[in-house]
């Protein structure tokens, strides 16, 4: 099925936010895609010449599927902290790229130890929540292209949750979910 109109929602949400003035019609979107008023959690994901700039997205559907999307291109176009807010130039430009992923509910993955984790993990095709104490982060799925190997993935999502490299060490906390990734190109 073609999801392709996700990505012209998060492009609008941007487009909205940038020119300052409406341009979504949520009432005719929901009519004409009534799985937008479903729960659903989405990451929306703007690249730059294939360099992340910038990424925001719920882990945890709590609000309709039409308003994650739109909350999270705007969050991930102007409010993610590793970047400036997107620009009108940049939005404009051919070098940006969007991507929608709708990610199913995360499910806890029992392991008795780091071995256990690596025969549970399906490499390239399970985006992970790694949770520790206070300490939390996730990789969507398609982050294994970038890290390939279990280790790698697993060491940077360990430095990205704010621990050492070795954390799984201290047996996290670990959940899995799936993404359907939209992509405008």
């Amino acid at each position: 099925m073609d999801k392709k109109y996700l990505i012209d929602i998060a492009k609008d949400a941007i487009r909205e936010k940038l020119e300052g003035k409406k341009i979504i019609d949520k009432e005719a979107l929901l009519k004409a895609h009534p799985r937008l008023g479903e729960k659903g959690a989405v990451f929306v994901t703007l690249e730059k010449r294939s360099s992340l700039r910038g990424c925001i997205g719920s882990l945890i559907a709590h609000r309709t599927l039409l308003d994650d999307l739109i909350e999270n291109a705007i969050n991930a176009a102007f409010h993610d902290p590793r970047f400036p807010p997107l620009t009108v130039e940049e939005f404009n430009s051919k070098d940006l790229t969007v991507e929608v992923s709708i990610l199913s509910e995360p499910k806890p993955l029992a392991y008795s130890d780091i071995a256990d984790l690596k025969s549970k993990i399906k490499v390239g095709r399970d985006g992970v929540i790694l949770k520790l104490g206070n300490y939390q982060a996730t990789f969507l799925p398609q982050v294994w292209e970038q890290l390939p190997t279990f280790e790698t993935f697993f060491a940077h999502l360990c430095q990205k949750a704010g621990l050492g490299a070795n954390c799984l060490e201290s047996k996290p906390q670990i959940f899995i979910y799936h993404a359907q990734k939209i992509r405008d190109r």
